[in-house]
């Protein structure tokens, strides 16, 4: 049976080649050549004997997902609709952004779970429900795919420059799959993997208590919570999975989230068209964001075909954000990006699935 090297964390990785005779040495060089020099064969590993090249090549894999589309919007937005080894499909997004210094940078939203089971009510992927979690391969393999792309787009540019920053953001509920998002974590921080620091790594949740305390003390990534009404009673009618664990219950736990020197959490805030964008609704949000340690992100809904909702009217959005600033709440208005290739999370794979049944049909 062949061994997928991505699916191994180093320890094991290194128990595994021991097994055959080898020295830890020789894992941690394997390691390099696959996350610092981005190696897609055991053959271009120039510096393995030819003997040991041979003997992996036999008994293991560096198995990616593979592009069953890719789509680039006009303002740089790229998104990949992956298939898994078992033709399930998954979406990953890069998303560029402009450094102080003036260079582009890309940030990578990345999914772990096909499907999900929060059904909240504006997202896609809840749409679909929940189909099984993804391995920390295939976790891990949405960011050698985007290393691969990056390379040929933006060759000028240092490796390390290029992929900036990983959000935990794309499909599925990261708590609702710890355990492998938690490995993914530890590969991505290793010195031998990608070396990564916790900064630039942040975990978006809806918000669930089982799993919160755990990812908080790995310390392995920063925090943003999904909020989206600033009531339980609207919680609860946008998002009823996650308003089970009761929204006061949930500030009060957040109070006392480890934190390192200058860490914010992060509260992520969809702004639904005649839903939860009133001026009255920002003074809610306020109240519960003044006992707290944090920053919001607001973010102006990007309306799916057949979805309840609609985009907030951009008068509202501005007297929205004046409220919080206002209110002295630290609030960023965060740009939609991707709206021309459907970048909102599973309106990809919706498309590419619709498309294919009605070419078939």
């Amino acid at each position: 049976m062949t061994t997928d090297i991505l699916n191994l964390s180093l320890d094991e990785f290194t128990d595994w080649l021991a097994g055959t005779g080898e020295s830890p040495f020789r894992a941690r060089q394997i390691w390099k050549w696959i996350w610092r020099r981005d190696a897609r064969s055991f053959e271009e590993m120039s510096d393995i004997s030819l003997a040991l090249r041979k003997k992996l090549a036999e008994s293991a894999a560096i198995v990616l997902p593979e592009v069953a589309d890719v789509q680039t919007g006009g303002d740089g937005t790229t998104k990949f609709l992956l298939r898994l080894g078992d033709g399930a499909l998954v979406e990953t997004v890069l998303i560029p952004s402009e450094s102080k210094d003036g260079r582009e940078r890309m940030t990578q939203c990345l999914s772990c779970q096909v499907g999900c089971a929060m059904g909240c009510t504006f997202c896609s992927t809840g749409a679909m429900g929940f189909v099984r979690n993804m391995s920390m391969g295939e976790i891990l393999g949405q960011v050698l795919v985007a290393r691969e792309h990056l390379a040929r787009v933006m060759p000028d540019e240092p490796e390390d420059q290029r992929l900036r920053n990983l959000v935990f953001m794309g499909m599925g509920e990261p708590l609702l799959n710890l355990r492998e998002v938690l490995r993914s974590l530890e590969v991505l921080n290793s010195r031998w993997g990608l070396e990564l620091s916790a900064r630039r790594i942040t975990v978006s949740t809806c918000g669930l208590e089982k799993g919160l305390a755990e990812l908080g003390e790995s310390g392995l990534a920063y925090l943003a919570v999904s909020l989206h009404a600033p009531n339980q009673e609207l919680r609860a009618k946008i998002m009823p999975k996650a308003a089970r664990w009761p929204l006061e219950d949930l500030l009060r736990f957040l109070r006392s989230y480890p934190l390192k020197t200058r860490e914010r959490l992060t509260f992520e805030y969809l702004l639904l068209g005649g839903v939860n964008d009133a001026p009255a609704h920002a003074r809610e949000l306020a109240r519960l964001m003044a006992h707290v340690k944090g920053k919001l992100n607001l973010i102006v809904y990007n309306p799916a075909a057949g979805s309840p909702y609609r985009a907030p009217d951009p008068a509202a959005v501005l007297a929205f954000e004046k409220v919080l600033w206002d209110k002295k709440i630290t609030a960023v208005l965060r740009k939609s990006k991707g709206q021309d290739i459907k970048a909102a999370c599973g309106q990809l794979r919706t498309a590419y699935l619709e498309r294919r049944d009605a070419e078939k049909g």
